[in-house]
């Protein structure tokens, strides 16, 4: 049977201390801010984050360079036979292409898995490639088996404020306005590739009321034979506020009782784009050796 090594990078919410414990790898995302790189989870923190995002800083992404990414994948290949790597979703992020490139070099000893996740619905994708890694799959059957589940998961995201939207050109400085000042908090989706609409609203407790409604209605409809199973994982996730967050998860709770809810804050690389004080409901089905 081939070692495999399961790899990941920060937007998982997987923190460097997590990945010792579960045995995996997480490359951190680098962030430029006011023209400085950090590494996420190394030399920047979530709070010190929040306290340049708020500062308005000049803030912005970037993906691990291809030289670090493959100087990890060498030292592992020293050791295991394959490579499994888990990036964030390529609707997001170019990291996942890049990866797919350089993996082109490594003569069937790299996957990289192209399975649409993001933050706590990525996390459950590790988490899955680690039981199916355990169960006697080769590196080629984890990438087949997570790419063919990957539209078996669903993100709602509320925000706080428009304007790291407007900051980032998805909304006019005019919707910003307007939006502000009739407290209209939208609700945005992850069904697939790409962040979308999925409802405006006024007020954040009736934009948590949509999001659990929604979450209800994919349960009850193109879920319902996984969750039947015990098959459906439930999942919470925020921007830097923990005490509102643990009241959402409560709320959640509520409405799906009996279920166990891991919650993580949200990658950095989602919150540079939506900012503080957002509250997120996931969920993903869990592969099944």
């Amino acid at each position: 049977m081939s070692k495999i090594a399961i790899v990941t990078d920060s937007n998982s919410g997987i923190t460097q201390e997590e990945g010792r414990r579960l045995g995996v790898s997480v490359i951190p995302m680098p962030f430029f801010i006011n023209e400085k790189m950090y590494l996420e989870g190394i030399t920047l923190s979530q709070d010190e984050f929040y306290q340049w995002l708020k500062s308005d800083a000049s803030i912005s992404t970037s993906q691990p360079s291809p030289g670090e990414t493959m100087g990890l994948w060498d030292n592992l290949l020293k050791e295991y036979d394959e490579i499994v790597q888990i990036p964030m979703s390529s609707g997001l992020s170019a990291t996942c292409a890049t990866a797919m490139g350089l993996a082109q070099e490594y003569e069937g000893r790299v996957y990289v898995v192209d399975n649409q996740r993001i933050s706590v619905t990525q996390r459950q994708s590790v988490v899955d490639a680690i039981a199916l890694r355990d169960a006697g799959k080769s590196g080629a059957e984890i990438k087949k088996i997570l790419e063919e589940e990957k539209f078996n998961s669903s993100i709602y995201i509320t925000l706080e404020t428009l304007k790291y939207l407007k900051k980032g050109g998805r909304i006019t400085p005019a919707a910003a306005a307007i939006g502000t000042v009739l407290n209209l908090k939208p609700v945005l989706q992850l069904q697939g590739e790409k962040l979308d609409a999925f409802a405006k609203v006024r007020g954040k407790k009736q934009a948590r009321r949509t999001m659990l409604k929604a979450m209800k209605a994919d349960f009850e409809g193109r879920f319902a034979p996984f969750v039947q199973n015990g098959e459906m994982c439930l999942q919470a996730a925020y921007t830097g506020n923990p005490e509102e967050a643990e009241e959402w998860k409560q709320e959640m709770q509520e409405t799906f009782p009996g279920m166990e809810i891991h919650m993580d804050p949200l990658s950095l690389s989602v919150a540079c784009h939506i900012g503080y004080g957002s509250l997120a409901i996931a969920c993903s089905k869990k592969v099944t050796a």
